[in-house]
């Protein structure tokens, strides 16, 4: 059974003295956790992954947690209680993984532990499930340049630059445009709030009106790009890149003013998280590489391609 809850769980998998789960007893049930890091639109996506992989495993039952104001901090209040409970394994996406390493590392002494979407590289984490980020960025900064050939300035908008996949697409977006005349002049934050994503950009707007170009890189930020920039009257004069399909977000891109949008495959996350925890609490550790990396790849998304992605995107949405 799958549920969206704030947290869930019960008693899981034995743990080795050193941590870490042994394998499901034959015909135990196993108690799986997914937690997201906000409660965009986006998820509802990797939900139906999880949803699959539920349907296909009898002896699994998934809570699927979404943290409602994106913070660490409940993000922790989720993994405590998954914790407490006893859950057998959890895939996590990490607001904050330089600070919540810790954290993790408790975790993964009572339960298998994956991170899925957002890494945390130096935590003991048994696998990472999605994109390269690094690659990802390179990616959007190829479309920024196609869209810029000339150059200019450009600013960049996420929730929380110090999120692992934030930090790696910023960087891969300015390793791609580093010989360009492209200048990234300010990465500004929001903290997941809605309002201020939009707000950020208008402001940018006003106090520097020679921008020539604007970069989400989480899944609201092209939405809220694209809203201020309608407000401004500055559609098709501010090229915009962003990452994720939210359907203000391909609505954008099929009316031309979106450039870009670097999409990834959420639903894999959801799908072969639930899928290769089952397997290895039940003993096939051979589902985590050597590299502990399990990478699932990006596509950019451009004007052409939009109608027959979006017709494959509201099939897994159900709509």
């Amino acid at each position: 059974m799958l549920s969206l809850v704030a947290c869930s769980g019960d008693k899981g998998a034995e743990t080795t003295p050193t941590g870490g789960a042994k394998p499901a007893a034959s015909g135990k049930k196993l108690k799986l956790g997914f937690v997201t890091n906000n409660a965009s639109d986006y998820w509802t996506i990797a939900r139906k992954g999880v949803e699959k992989a539920q349907s296909e495993l009898p002896n699994v039952e998934v809570e699927f947690l979404m943290p409602d104001d994106g913070t660490a901090a409940k993000q922790r209040s989720i993994v405590d209680n998954l914790t407490a409970k006893g859950i057998d394994g959890m895939a996590i996406s990490p607001v904050d993984p330089a600070n919540q390493t810790d954290m993790i590392n408790a975790a993964c002494k009572s339960m298998l532990v994956f991170t899925q979407d957002s890494d945390a590289p130096t935590s003991d984490r048994a696998c990472y499930i999605g994109t390269d980020n690094v690659a990802a960025g390179r990616q959007a900064g190829e479309e920024l340049k196609k869209a810029l050939p000339e150059g200019g300035k450009v600013y960049v908008f996420v929730g929380k630059a110090d999120a692992q996949n934030a930090m790696e697409r910023i960087n891969g977006l300015k390793e791609a445009v580093k010989d360009s005349k492209i200048q990234i002049v300010d990465v500004r934050t929001d903290d997941t709030d809605r309002a201020r994503a939009k707000s950020n950009v208008a402001d940018v707007l006003v106090k520097d009106p020679s921008v020539a170009g604007l970069v989400g890189i989480w899944s609201y930020n092209g939405p809220a790009i694209l809203g201020a920039v309608r407000d401004a009257k500055m559609a098709g004069k501010v090229k915009i890149v962003c990452f994720d399909e939210e359907d203000d977000t391909l609505a954008g891109i099929k009316a031309g003013e979106i450039e870009a949008t670097i999409v990834q495959q959420p639903f894999e996350f959801g799908y072969q998280a639930i899928i290769k925890m089952n397997k290895y609490l039940n003993g096939d550790k051979s589902v985590v590489p050597a590299n502990k990396l399990n990478i699932v790849p990006t596509v950019a998304l451009r004007k052409e391609g939009v109608d027959e992605f979006k017709k494959k995107l509201d099939a897994l949405r159900g709509r």
